[in-house]
């Protein structure tokens, strides 16, 4: 017998509500039961356009009592406030990337879990996608030998489009500009993929003519606890591309999308490429690997109903999410310091420290 799927809310109904919605409403684990915005406009709009019911304000939908988790598409200087509200109510807890705006705050959201008995997941669909799925199994089975290096890049024309109206302008809501907006999701694939980041170099640069305040460009290396090394690039005037390579001892592989596929997951096995070279075989013996189809997005949200439905965090959890923050954090750290090194451990106790000297100053 099948289970009916875990019914959950949704607050904030913008642009990336819409694509989660419509990736939900493919799924047969989990459904969407209520909605909310402080704009009335766009409450009306998303009941209109999706037929789920829009409550008249938080509370209402937090005290629904068929509501077992709540999805946060809200701006991230929202997420901890909001996350801990969901979390006193007693509902499940999923935010978009990142975990929040702070790592003080991703840290708070991770300890709502055993405050309130909830559990958090964490949006980080990218390492959902098909094709990196499929380089974690050749890394597992050991199909590539020993890793030795992994590079990725996500870039796309983002800072030729900003003005101070937009958000991502400004340094304190967008750290780092493609660093915390793009690069974060490929410091959370290459940690699936290579495993624990140890330490952390970056240097950054503006090249926009907008004149925004944040960084466009950054360079990140990475360096990981068994001693493989990696990179990651980030531009934010170009066209958009999204890729990671993987090299190893037997041979390499590589992923790309076409970045104009991203809203429709459902479809980014149709105009994607995943090669592997082996041993001392040349590019041009290089074998193509077919995708299959999935959708990254409706993934991550039955990932969400699963831990809403057996009371326990799975792989898009607060600690992996707040590892990609730390490296963000740790990359920022670096470029005030000219590109020196920056160990994760050092940027995870600094933040952490802050959030326990705040506890007991409000205690």
């Amino acid at each position: 017998m099948s289970q009916s799927p875990v019914r959950v809310g949704i607050v904030g109904l913008g642009r990336w509500a819409k694509v989660l919605t419509r990736a939900v409403q493919k799924s047969g684990e989990v459904k969407i039961v209520a909605a909310y915005s402080r704009s009335e406009e766009k409450r009306a709009a998303f009941e209109k356009e999706f037929g789920v019911p829009a409550a008249p304000d938080l509370k209402t939908l937090l005290a629904d009592p068929e509501v077992k988790g709540v999805i946060l598409t809200v701006p991230n200087e929202q997420h901890y406030p909001l996350a801990e509200e969901v979390a006193k109510a007693k509902k499940h807890v999923y935010t978009e990337k990142p975990i929040a705006q702070t790592l003080e705050d991703g840290l708070r959201i991770a300890a709502l879990e055993k405050q309130h008995g909830i559990t958090v997941t964490v949006g980080h669909s990218a390492r959902l996608m098909a094709g990196i799925r499929l380089i974690k199994q050749s890394i597992d089975k050991g199909e590539l030998g020993r890793i030795a290096f992994l590079e990725a890049n996500f870039s796309n024309e983002r800072a030729l489009e900003l003005t101070p109206q937009t958000w991502r302008w400004y340094k304190d809501r967008a750290p780092g500009g493609p660093l915390s907006q793009l690069a974060i999701h490929q410091f959370d694939v290459l940690h699936l993929l290579g495993g624990e980041i140890r330490e952390v170099s970056s240097m950054a640069s503006k090249l926009s003519p907008v004149g925004a305040e944040v960084d466009d460009q950054s360079m990140t290396l990475l360096r990981f606890a068994d001693g493989k090394v990696g990179y990651v690039g980030s531009c934010w005037t170009s066209p958009g591309v999204f890729c990671v390579r993987v090299f190893g001892q037997k041979g390499l592989m590589h992923y790309e999308i076409d970045f104009g596929t991203w809203d429709t997951p459902h479809l980014l096995h149709t105009a994607s490429t995943l090669y592997i070279q082996r041993g001392k075989d040349g590019y041009g013996k290089r074998e193509e690997i077919r995708i299959p189809e999935s959708d990254m997005f409706r993934a991550e949200l039955e990932m969400f109903a699963a831990s809403c439905r057996t009371g326990k965090p799975g792989e898009l959890n607060a600690h992996n999410g707040n590892v990609a923050v730390a490296v963000v954090y740790a990359a920022l750290k670096s470029v005030e310091r000219s590109g020196q090194y920056v160990k994760l451990s050092e940027v995870m106790e600094e933040a952490a420290g802050r959030v326990g000297a705040s506890a007991r100053h409000a205690a």
